[in-house]
């Protein structure tokens, strides 16, 4: 096979046509030492495509940085690429809005519980109207009953909120009822609108009372043996159906608390986010005054901290009417709770005394003015300091959980 070497090629003077000094590149010999100290560079392979093979006048990108910088500075590595702010900010959304989640439905129960206990005691002489001896009488409970007593249709209440979204689902599904209001919304959407609130309400009426009388039943009356997680369901169909157990006489049918309860629900509805609304409006005319920028966690943290003050609002203006409707959905259904005055048996071991519901209301208006007669005005607000706890909890949780997520992402963006 031909050699395809030419000719003249004897290893140096093929390179030296490109030689930049003028000359040709003079042969090397074993005793030319001075001769290699005045070229600095050395015959190399020819250029490979996508190599870095540098020729005499070319430059490393890593020289021209250094050419770049201030004389004097040092040489810094290049930091790894940190998480997206995109990422940053969902996991902060997901964890504040878990936070707010688990203590509005798990942590806060106590206080809910211990609330519709004190609504419906209408024999206790202590009303409860602040936090501190409110919390006193649920801690002597739990310390004689055990920590379920406390923490009772706490199932049951899950259920509820399910049936809840379900029925409002299917309604708005099959009628022209909107299950959210539009940004340019009319009246006639804002009144379907409200219908569906107050039409989902009634749905899960006998399903709400059933776990109202699981959540205020003494432990000590209390059968394990039978109770079970869907009891909730089948109590509120025996008491629809009206089959099953014989209750009282004094029970009232379902008929006579469709309007107030369909009345509080689109009540609450409108209380809660018209409060939310205005929280969010001067919240973002705040924001605009503001030359820093604005937190990741503001993206999520302002609508849950105004859901939080719509809802502390909405269960203040209607905590009245909130105790009537617990008054006559447990009325005849022969339900024991606990004292809420913190009075103990002398022969039970230290026990709490337990108390039957005996009212005897005609009718919704008639129960209005019979509290406000035997009871005062202050007898609407039985279990006030419950309800304080609760939304106190739930507030400082809230700003907690912004404050950790705050200094997470400072760390993740400081690494």
């Amino acid at each position: 096979m031909a050699s395809r070497r030419p000719d003249t090629f004897d290893g140096f003077g093929f390179r030296s046509r490109d030689d930049p000094y003028g000359t040709g590149y003079p042969a090397r010999s074993s005793g030319a030492a001075g001769d290699l100290q005045q070229h600095h560079w050395v015959t190399t392979p020819p250029d490979i495509p996508g190599s870095r093979n540098l020729h005499p006048g070319e430059r490393t990108p890593l020289f021209e940085e250094a050419e770049q910088r201030e004389p004097g500075a040092r040489w810094e590595a290049p930091q790894a690429a940190g998480v997206p702010p995109e990422q940053l900010n969902r996991f902060a959304g997901f964890g504040i809005g878990l936070v707010s989640l688990f203590t509005e439905n798990v942590l806060a129960h106590p206080c809910i519980v211990f609330r519709r206990q004190c609504q419906v005691n209408y024999h206790g002489r202590c009303y409860h109207l602040t936090p501190f001896s409110a919390v006193g009488v649920m801690y002597a409970i739990t310390k004689a009953q055990g920590v379920k007593a406390l923490w009772k249709g706490m199932g049951s209440t899950f259920i509820v909120h399910g049936i809840t979204l379900g029925a409002e689902g299917i309604i708005s599904e099959f009628t022209p009822l909107p299950r959210e209001l539009p940004h340019s919304w009319s009246w006639k959407q804002l009144a379907g609108h409200l219908l569906l609130k107050g039409l989902t309400a009634v749905v899960a009426l006998p399903f709400y009372c059933a776990s109202l009388i699981e959540t205020v039943q003494s432990e000590i009356v209390r059968d394990e043996s039978s109770s079970g997680l869907l009891d909730c369901i089948r109590e509120g169909l025996t008491r629809l159906l009206g089959v099953g157990a014989p209750h009282s006489r004094r029970l009232l049918p379902l008929s006579c608390l469709l309007l107030p309860v369909a009345l509080h629900a689109i009540l609450r509805y409108a209380v809660a986010a018209s409060v939310q609304r205005v929280a969010l409006w001067l919240h973002q005319r705040s924001r605009k005054q503001r030359q820093d920028p604005s937190n990741p966690l503001d993206a999520y943290f302002p609508e849950l901290a105004a859901a939080w003050a719509g809802s502390l609002v909405a269960d203040v203006v209607l905590f009245p009417l909130e105790t009537a409707l617990h008054r006559l959905s447990l009325q005849g259904t022969r339900t024991i709770i606990d004292a809420t005055d913190g009075a103990v048996a002398a022969d039970s071991g230290g026990s709490p005394l337990v108390l039957p519901v005996n009212t005897q209301y005609d009718g919704f208006s008639e129960c209005l003015h019979s509290i406000r007669r035997k009871e005062g005005v202050a007898g609407f607000y039985r279990g006030f300091g419950a309800l304080v706890t609760q939304y106190t909890l739930h507030g400082t949780l809230l700003a907690a959980a912004r404050t950790l997520l705050r200094v997470m992402l400072l760390d993740a963006k400081v690494c």
